[in-house]
Order: C-alpha cells, then structure tokens, then sequence
C-alpha cells in the first residue's frame, strides 16, 4: 500500500510540473488518468502491480 501511494504522489507531482511548463495538456492528463483507472480494472493490474513493487524493492536496495 505504501509503495502505490508513493508511486500516486509521485506521479502526480510530474504531472503537475508538466502542466506547468506546457509540455501536457489538461486533456492529456485526463485521459491518462483514465488509462490508469481502466486498466486497474483489467486482469492485467496484478502484474503491474507486481512489476512496480519488485521495482521498488530494487531501488530500495540500492546503497549509493
């Protein structure tokens, strides 16, 4: 839960610098805001999901 909140935020916080220097639209954004909330509906959201966190836990272990 953490690391789709995290990745929510994260997400969001581009997409707010996007629109503010004009490289996406509003009508961009929306509909892909709708991508993400159809496709969480899909028998495909467990694997990204899957996909994100094995991600996450890589970057985690990452020492610099």
């Amino acid at each position: 839960m953490a690391v789709s909140v995290s990745v929510v935020l994260l997400l969001l916080i581009l997409a707010v610098i996007f629109l503010r220097n004009g490289g996406l639209k509003l009508s961009h954004a929306l509909v892909c805001a709708l991508l993400g909330f159809f496709l969480a509906g899909t028998s495909m959201a467990p694997t990204i999901h899957n996909g994100v966190a094995a991600t996450a836990n890589v970057v985690s272990g990452l020492k610099p």
